[in-house]
């Protein structure tokens, strides 16, 4: 989803810095091989997210999502030497996909995946983070953020993705559409929470910037 006119949009992309080669090949495997390739963060969006990396040099970086590997890639750019890189996602059937990209990366040995349930697999993380990135499933983000707040280290970033949804947050609601529900309580509650400092970008699908005070 695009909220900016294409020719500016288009500006934008051309004025950005290119994606690494590793990531383009992962990005082609991905629409060739994989169902709703479009789940991607893609080129433009994983410059962001490895500037942001970058920026905060994170030692510890928890990702909530991992599909096929692009953003656990993109994050590792800015991770510390000594840095690791934690990463759930519920879908078994990726990880071949994902290790093949982690092995060519040359970061294998600082991300660790998990397979599962990631309100079940948080609560036994026994450590804390600099980095959170919230790219799963939209109906657990409020979960999500109340089992990771108290793990994330002062002047650490929570990153949450697809917060426009679609533009879906500024229509009127369907009763029966629970994920646009959730994310308009879950804005709502990064707004109020006097724990954190948010700015929602309109980058893409809308990216959330929250810092911890």
């Amino acid at each position: 989803m695009h909220f900016l006119p294409e020719n500016i949009d288009n500006y934008v992309v051309r004025h950005s810095q290119q994606e690494p080669k590793i990531l383009q090949e992962l990005s082609k495997e991905t629409w060739q091989k994989v169902l709703n390739p479009r789940m991607l963060s893609g080129a433009f969006q994983g410059r962001i997210l490895s500037m942001i990396s970058k920026l905060v040099q994170p030692k510890t970086v928890l990702e909530i999502g991992t599909y096929t590997g692009y953003s656990a890639l993109c994050f590792a750019e800015g991770l510390h030497p000594e840095g690791k890189i934690i990463t759930i996602d519920k879908n078994e059937e990726l990880e071949t996909l994902q290790n093949k990209y982690f092995e060519k990366s040359g970061y294998r040995n600082q991300i660790e995946q998990f397979v599962g349930d990631a309100t079940q697999i948080i609560p036994k993380l026994n450590t804390t983070f600099d980095l959170v990135f919230i790219d799963a499933d939209k109906s657990n983000y409020i979960n999500y953020f109340h089992l990771i707040i108290d793990k994330i280290n002062p002047e650490g970033i929570i990153l949450s993705d697809n917060v426009l949804w679609s533009g879906k947050v500024v229509e009127k609601l369907d009763p029966k559409d629970t994920d646009t529900k959730v994310l308009l309580e879950y804005n709502n509650l990064l707004n109020a929470d006097n724990r954190i400092e948010t700015v929602l970008l309109p980058i893409r699908d809308g990216l959330t910037v929250s810092r911890v005070i």
